[in-house]
């Protein structure tokens, strides 16, 4: 797949999966999500999906300090409903990333291990978009987006289907759109906000 060189500056998030190790997947349980795997998934890359993948790189590291992310062990929760300023397509990237789902996932093994269902909930009672939650430690994270901060999607999207748009704004508009999505990325600590985080237990 031929993409924007600028995917390849964006820094991988990898993780540790032991159900991937105990089904043979791999030997370390070791899983890498590079930004061009997550735009795979949702099929396209955008500001929301730019940010989705922030979320999850600069939220996990929150959380995990210098221990690396176990899949499979941490609870998603949304401010926002899943049709409400496309928090659905937020949830299906961290899904994807952290193994966290609703009730889709995998239910686990006949022991009760490796389920990754109830741990991906919208409309939570919190005060930010989004809340990262370690199983182990209760450890928790709050995490909140503004591309505001740097960019504007929506004018670049109306810039090529505007009534009076010219043939010039319709050619430009593929590139115009991914440098919009280079910018957030390029301005990461801007647009993502590490509220606070602590310890339940």
């Amino acid at each position: 797949m031929k993409y924007p060189n600028f995917f390849d500056t964006i820094e991988n998030i990898v993780v540790y999966d032991d159900l991937c190790r105990f089904l043979g997947v791999n030997e370390d349980g070791i899983l890498e999500f590079s930004y061009a795997d997550i735009v795979k998934t949702a099929g396209h890359s955008c500001a929301t999906v730019a940010g989705a993948y922030l979320m999850a790189q600069k939220g996990l590291k929150a959380l995990y300090k210098d221990e690396t992310p176990h899949r499979g062990n941490i609870k998603v929760e949304f401010q926002k409903a899943p049709r409400e300023e496309n928090s659905g397509v937020v949830g299906a990237v961290i899904s994807n990333i952290t193994g966290a789902t609703s009730d889709f996932g995998f239910g686990g093994i006949p022991t009760g291990k490796y389920n990754r269902r109830d741990l991906l909930f919208f409309e939570a009672k919190i005060d930010h978009d989004l809340c990262l939650t370690r199983l182990d430690t209760g450890k928790k994270v709050y995490i909140d987006y503004k591309p505001q901060k740097v960019v504007n999607p929506m004018a670049i999207l109306m810039s090529a289907i505007k009534p009076d748009a010219t043939q010039e704004d319709k050619r430009s508009f593929p590139k115009r759109f991914q440098k919009m999505v280079q910018t957030v990325f390029e301005n990461a600590d801007k647009v993502i906000e590490i509220s606070c985080h602590y310890s339940t237990k």
